[in-house]
């Protein structure tokens, strides 16, 4: 079905003549929906008018609405009840749209009816949004509230700020494809309509965030519409007041007869000369800063709540003494006699008076505070980033001082700065000082606004994406203290490693380590504590996850968590593969066996030995010549050591971890490992593998890893540990010939990719040498469109000081190239 309508309006617009610039005004009125064809009998256009576009714009854009929406019901519903399903919507939606038209005709009055009135409208977007409403009836919860919130929200700015007639179309059908959705959906799937459920907390933030980025976005849909007739179009003069048109202020001019009048032609033709990029960027700065604001506020944050009302409460004002400007009046609304200026001056103060009572109706939703001292940080910023701009404005205005006029001097320009900082459209009724006459004045009298706002809105969309807590040293010891109980698998020591913070279970029972990185709370791990006390944990970091405004996600979990995990909905997917070695029953006999026996007799014949310490511990010439071969490792790479889940020199210095470096008679290092702890029930039971490096250079001595790796496994069970882990390969994994899914199949293309950089699969055929069991580390995450996020979270928590080059070179890792 997709590819047929596709096909079927692109044939049709060419066999037209459509393609560039729509149906001729004939055509429209044959096939379009609108009341003139309707009057004159052409009721089959309520159903053609899907087949064809207003211009080749129109034509590319609804192909990309057909191909992202159409196959969301087709796949649902079937292609033969997709089809049907939109021919119903199309015909009764643009039925209802037209009633509307007609009702707002004969009873309202003012540009947008007339308009209306005569248009035609044309576009399958009615039928693609109607059946697109219609089929999530039949989708989960989270992504059925998703889509028709940012669906019908979008529709709705549209209808408002646009107002064409295929705007209100789409909209009467979206709203009809949901009712249909509802009352189709048991005979579809055999079952009772779902019941709307409440809005959790993080959704609730949402919805207010998608409110307030409408609020600002919609003006800007006025602003660069073809046709400014909505009924809120008249806002965009308060979020990006454009420039006066030139015409009009040759009319107001021209009637210029007292002094006030007079001096405003003056203004208005001085506005005339900023209509450059640099004005119009300034002209929607809080378009910007509400944006901003929206993505605080989508976070929880209480700093992004009270700049969000403090916006709206500032364009109130804005709007009050913009619109009641004589000279702002004559721009918006014309020279003549307008006996309903009223209501676009009222207008423009009643929607953010709106918004400021919904943010404060929802207040309680946002009480997420930023870490300590990140206001002291956004006053820095800001106080900087307007010393920096007045120093710049004054020194280079007066390098260029003879191309201003009059000539500015420094009282001049230091009180002329503040003015730069305001869109030019709410500077009607103040009077310039002083005008650049040539380009390089006018690049730096129109810039400086625009810089400056953009530094910091820079630095307060920072502040919201800052999420890393301070970490108090008795937490520290609280996590040292749940490490005994023997949850947390064998990765648990790593809970412990810089850069954590820590979330504790109410009853003290667990505690789960994470790194919240792009507002993605990424554990390390499942929770640590008391094995029984998983499930509960899992749920809990989950709960609280959500309140702070993050998406959790839990990365390399074994089965309890991602049962646990599960159990909430979410989905997991393999990550990696960690093989573990029992001890009780190890030996080294057999074929299998033979590269480990090999490194091990030739190491007793090179007077090779295996010595246990702790990098503290050891001397300073096996510590340096441990330094050493680590960084001519990291060198041969070309791309910086990976963190994380895999431990580097700043992880040695514990005096918990132990080191098994293999030197010979001469105290030459030849390799050298670390093992972490793993214990339960206050008692160490195991060991896991995490440093590894060997030297490279003529000397060292080949099979020192099988020789370093047998003698730990060897000297550990003597110690009566139970098992040894080989810790896990990342984006590596066992085939066990299940079904793989597209995500399996993204991340093992990954890892192949990455294989000449970072060896993962190399690594697991190492490992497979010592006949170990094989248990798969997962990721659980909550919501597939997070993915993207928490990707980004993960490699930037492998690789957080990834300078430029390094990062062309991991991209050409990942292309082959």
């Amino acid at each position: 079905m997709t590819v047929l309508l596709v096909v079927t309006i692109w044939v049709l617009g060419a066999v037209t003549g459509s393609l560039l610039h729509g149906p001729s005004p004939a055509l429209a009125s044959t096939i379009g929906a609108g009341l003139d064809p309707i009057r004159s009998g052409a009721w089959w256009g309520l159903a053609t008018s899907a087949l064809w576009c207003r211009g080749l714009d129109s034509y590319v854009l609804s192909t990309l609405m057909i191909v992202a929406l159409l196959p969301v019901a087709e796949r649902r519903l079937g292609s033969l009840r997709a089809a049907g399903l939109a021919l119903l919507v199309q015909v009764a939606g643009s039925a209802v749209g037209l009633l509307w038209v007609w009702l707002l005709g004969r009873y309202a009055d003012g540009r947008w009816a007339d308009q209306l009135a005569v248009s035609v409208a044309v576009g399958p977007g009615t039928a693609v949004v109607g059946v697109t409403l219609a089929a999530s009836a039949c989708l989960a919860a989270l992504w059925r509230r998703r889509l028709r919130l940012v669906l019908v929200i979008a529709l709705l700015m549209l209808v408002l700020y646009s107002g064409l007639i295929g705007d209100l179309l789409r909209l009467c059908t979206g709203l009809l494809g949901l009712a249909v959705g509802a009352l189709l959906y048991g005979r579809i799937h055999g079952a009772e309509v779902p019941v709307v459920s409440r809005p959790s907390r993080a959704e609730r933030r949402i919805l207010v965030a998608l409110v307030v980025a409408a609020s600002a976005l919609g003006p800007l849909i006025a602003a660069w519409a073809q046709s400014r007739v909505g009924p809120l179009s008249v806002l965009r003069f308060v979020f990006a007041a454009p420039a006066p048109d030139a015409a009009t202020v040759k009319q107001i001019c021209a009637a210029a007869l007292d002094p006030r009048d007079v001096r405003e032609c003056a203004e208005l033709q001085a506005r005339l000369r900023f209509s450059g990029v640099g004005p119009a960027l300034l002209s929607v700065m809080p378009v910007v800063l509400l944006l901003v604001a929206a993505e605080g506020l989508r976070r929880g944050r209480r700093a992004a709540w009270g700049l969000a009302v403090g916006l709206n409460l500032g364009l109130a004002a804005l709007a009050v003494v913009l619109m009641t400007n004589h000279a702002q009046q004559r721009i918006v609304l014309g020279v003549g006699v307008h006996p309903r200026a009223w209501i676009a001056i009222l207008l423009p103060l009643v929607q953010p008076l709106l918004v400021v009572v919904v943010l404060l109706l929802t207040r309680a939703r946002f009480d997420v505070r930023a870490p300590h001292g990140t206001y002291r940080a956004l006053l820095r910023a800001t106080v900087g980033a307007l010393v920096v701009a007045a120093a710049a404005y004054v020194a280079l205005g007066l390098m260029l001082r003879d191309d201003f006029d009059p000539v500015p001097g420094v009282g001049d320009l230091l009180s002329d700065l503040p003015l730069r900082l305001v869109p030019p459209g709410y500077l009607v009724g103040v009077g310039p000082g002083f005008l650049p006459a040539d380009d390089g004045a006018t690049l730096l009298y129109e810039w400086i606004g625009p810089v400056v706002w953009l530094v910091l809105a820079a630095a307060a969309l920072r502040t919201f994406l800052r999420s890393r807590p301070d970490v108090a040293e008795s937490d520290l010891a609280r996590v040292h203290a749940l490490l005994g109980e023997g949850a947390g698998g064998s990765l648990q020591y790593m809970a412990t490693w810089p850069g954590h913070a820590y979330w504790f279970a109410p009853d003290g029972t667990a505690a789960v380590a994470h790194r919240v990185i792009g507002g993605v709370a990424v554990t390390t791990g499942g929770p640590v504590g008391h094995p029984e006390s998983v499930p509960a944990a899992v749920a809990g970091f989950a709960a609280h996850c959500r309140e702070q405004g993050w998406t959790p996600c839990f990365y390399s979990v074994g089965a309890e968590v991602v049962s646990a995990a599960r159990a909430l909905g979410w989905s997991t997917v393999q990550v990696a593969e960690e093989t573990l070695l029992p001890l009780p029953e190890l030996t080294f006999t057999g074929r299998k066996w033979q590269d480990v026996r090999t490194a091990l007799n030739r190491a007793a014949k090179a007077g090779i030995v295996a010595e246990w310490t702790t990098f503290r511990a050891a001397p300073v010439a096996i510590t340096d010549q441990i330094r050493a071969i680590s960084e001519e490792w990291v060198a041969d790479k070309g791309l910086p050591e990976m963190g994380f889940t895999l431990g580097g020199l700043d992880e040695l210095a514990d005096d918990e971890v132990r080191l098994l470096v293999a030197v010979d008679a001469d105290r030459s290092v030849h390799g050298v490992t670390s093992w972490l702890p793993v214990r339960r029930d206050g008692e160490i039971v195991g060991w896991t593998l995490d440093f590894m490096r060997r030297r490279s250079d003529d000397r060292a001595f080949r099979g020192v890893m099988e020789f370093l790796i047998a003698s730990a496994a060897t000297g550990l069970r003597e110690e009566g540990a139970e098992f040894v882990s080989l810790s896990g390969a990342p984006l590596a994994r066992l085939d066990r010939g299940e079904p793989i899914a597209g995500l399996q199949k993204l991340l093992d293309a990954i890892g192949q990719r990455l294989e000449p950089v970072y060896g993962f699969r190399s690594l697991l055929a190492f490992k497979a040498k010592f006949q170990p069991e094989y248990r798969p580390l997962h990721l659980a995450y909550p919501d597939a469109a997070a993915l993207p996020a928490i990707g980004n979270a993960i490699g930037r928590a492998y690789l957080p000081d990834l300078r430029p080059t390094q990062a062309a070179a991991l991209a050409r890792a990942l292309l082959g190239r």
